[in-house]
Parts: C-alpha cells; sequence; structure tokens
C-alpha cells in the first residue's frame, strides 16, 4: 500500500512544482542579504538564510516579515473570486506560520478586461475583511492579453517560528482545521469562508503565542504540497529526516486509506506542521484543541535526511533528500 501511496505524492503536480523553486535558489544561495543596503543607503542586517515561508529580516526587538504567492492560473480561470479569497488568506497563513502577525497587503492584477479583475477583487476585499488586514495598495491593469495574480504581504514578528529549527528528536504537530469542506476542483480544503471573522483571527494567534511562550520555534505553513510536500521542505532547511504516520494525519471522516494520498496532498486553509520539543508536545497539541483544531503527534523528527511513511505496521521511503534536493534551499546542517 505504501509504495503506491508513494509513488501518487511523489509524481504530484504539488510537490513536482516545488522542484522549480531549485531555480531562484541556484542563483540566490548564500547572496541573501549581502552587501545590501537599505532605501537610504544605509546597511542592514542579513536576513534569515532564504527558504521560509516568510523573509525575515531583524528590525528593532523582533523582525519584519515579508512574502508573497502567485496564484495557479487554472484556479484563476475556474474559480476567479474564490482564487482573490485565497491569494490574501495563504499570504496571511505564511505570517502567522513564522509566528508573525500581519500588517498589510499589496496586489498585482492583470485581467483581459474590468470584468475578468471584479470577482479576482471582491474575493481579496473579502478575505481583507474577514482576517482583518488591510489592502494598501498594489497594480492593476485590465489591458492584459492574460489573467495573472499575486499578492505580498508584510508583517511583524517578536520571535520566529521558522524552517530551519527541526532538529532529532522533536515530535512532528499537525494541526488542520476540519470543519470545511474540499472544493469541487481543486485539491483546496476551505474552512474560512462563510466564517466568523473573530473566530479565523482567533485560531490564527496560536501561533505567535506559541512562538513568544518559547514552545514552538520550528515549522510551517501546510502549502500546495500538502501535508506530504510541506514536511518536505521543512526537513531539507533543517538538514534532518523524520518518520509521518499516515494513520495519525488529522482528516475528514470521509478520508480512507483509498483516498488518503488526496488528503496528504491537500491545501487547507488553516493547517500547520510544526516540529516541537518533546516536552512542549502536549502543550501545544492542547493550544490547538481549545480552540476546535484538530492536531496530532504525526511522527518523529531523525536524522535521516529522508522522508520515511508509517502505516499498518509497513514503511517505505518517500525521498532521500540527500541525494535528491526538492527545492534546493538548505540550512547548514544540510550542507
Amino acid at each position: 500500500m505504501l509504495a503506491g501511496i508513494a509513488a501518487e505524492l511523489r509524481g504530484a503536480l504539488g510537490i513536482l512544482a516545488k522542484r522549480d523553486v531549485q531555480i531562484p535558489a541556484r542563483h540566490l544561495s548564500g547572496k541573501a542579504g549581502a552587501g545590501g543596503a537599505s532605501g537610504a543607503g544605509h546597511a542592514v542586517e542579513r536576513p534569515a538564510a532564504l527558504g521560509d515561508d516568510c523573509a525575515a529580516i531583524p528590525d528593532g526587538d523582533g523582525y519584519l516579515l515579508l512574502a508573497a504567492e502567485g496564484i495557479w492560473p487554472a484556479f484563476l480561470e475556474g474559480d476567479p473570486r474564490f482564487a482573490g479569497y485565497s491569494a490574501v488568506m495563504v499570504n496571511i497563513s505564511d505570517i502567522y506560520a513564522m509566528g508573525g502577525r500581519p500588517i498589510a497587503v499589496v496586489d498585482v492584477v492583470w485581467g483581459t478586461s474590468a470584468g475578468a479583475l471584479e470577482p479576482v477583487c471582491e474575493g481579496m476585499v473579502a478575505a481583507s475583511r474577514a482576517y482583518g488586514v488591510p489592502i494598501v495598495g498594489g497594480h492593476t491593469s485590465a489591458r492584459s492579453p492574460y489573467n495573472a495574480l499575486a499578492v505580498a504581504i508584510a508583517g511583524r514578528a517578536r520571535r520566529l517560528i521558522t524552517s530551519f529549527a527541526a532538529r532529532p528528536g522533536d515530535v512532528l504537530v499537525a494541526a488542520i482545521d476540519l470543519r470545511g469542506t474540499m472544493h469541487a476542483e481543486h485539491p483546496f480544503w476551505n474552512a474560512s469562508t462563510g466564517v466568523d471573522p473573530a473566530r479565523l483571527r482567533g485560531d490564527l494567534e496560536i501561533l505567535p503565542a506559541l512562538a513568544e511562550a518559547g514552545l514552538c520555534d520550528a515549522g510551517k505553513d501546510i502549502s500546495m504540497g500538502g501535508v506530504a510536500g510541506t514536511l518536505l521542505m521543512l526537513l531539507e532547511t533543517s538538514g534532518a529526516g523524520a518518520v509521518l504516520d499516515l494513520e495519525a494525519v488529522p482528516r475528514p471522516r470521509e478520508v480512507n486509506r483509498q483516498s488518503i494520498a488526496r488528503w496528504l496532498l491537500a491545501f487547507p486553509s488553516y493547517g500547520f506542521l510544526l516540529s516541537v520539543r518533546p516536552e512542549a508536545a502536549g502543550e501545544v497539541l492542547a493550544a490547538f484543541s481549545r480552540r476546535g483544531i484538530a492536531s496530532a503527534a504525526v511522527g518523529a523528527v531523525d536524522g535521516s535526511r529522508r522522508l520515511t511513511l508509517q502505516a499498518g505496521g509497513e514503511r517505505h521511503t518517500l525521498w532521500n533528500l540527500a541525494a535528491e534536493p526538492l527545492t534546493g534551499f538548505a540550512g547548514e546542517r544540510a550542507r
């Protein structure tokens, strides 16, 4: 069973697309912040290593966070309003995933007509209001030969949750809001639209609270690669390996052994994968439980640099990062 699941995961677009990141990785590795200067001509501190959910730039007693997301063209064409909503939502998730809080977003929207832009903008504004994060500028054109959308975000963090801090011996905690439904055409689990904004914002506040309490410093939000692809990226940047217990991953009731691979590739509107010191795991799980978020210990980090799947007493290696990089971004321990 696991060999078939592994083959499906390895061939999935959401994971294969992460390999495209090797292109900027070849150009940017080792150059982040080197010789940088602010707009006023003053030298700035070197940002955190590339490969995280956000750029983390030391700023005063904390960090300025910057991130951006482009929207998959087929998603934008098929469901432009939800694509606009998701573009804002996923950027907000990136900020919280690093223990931060969002400040504002800007957007770049290209459309073939004014009519093509309307539902996209409606969706972005709906998400902005739901999450309480203002849209403060950007670029708009209704005279493009194609439709395209990207959103960027700024935030701040006092203490970071990063992709570079997972350690052998950590407990892997997956937290996913299961109070939602799967998109009809795309692998997106929507637990956001139509939800009380106060609940959405309170649920996200768990992440900076964990960081500031010293309970978690390593993790990522679950992105287009799903649980499997997100864990691979976390392990690659941390120079680590892990065993992932598929039977422990929080899932909707309708997901069974036959459909588990699709769920492992799903992009949830609220989903985080954290690498937690064993002594803090109970408090981390309790924090999500208090908010009604499904969470569980789903595996353990080791030093193998392999992602191994486990289920029903069987194990199978999904990926050997030492032999085959995924994104090409890796921390010092991986070198």
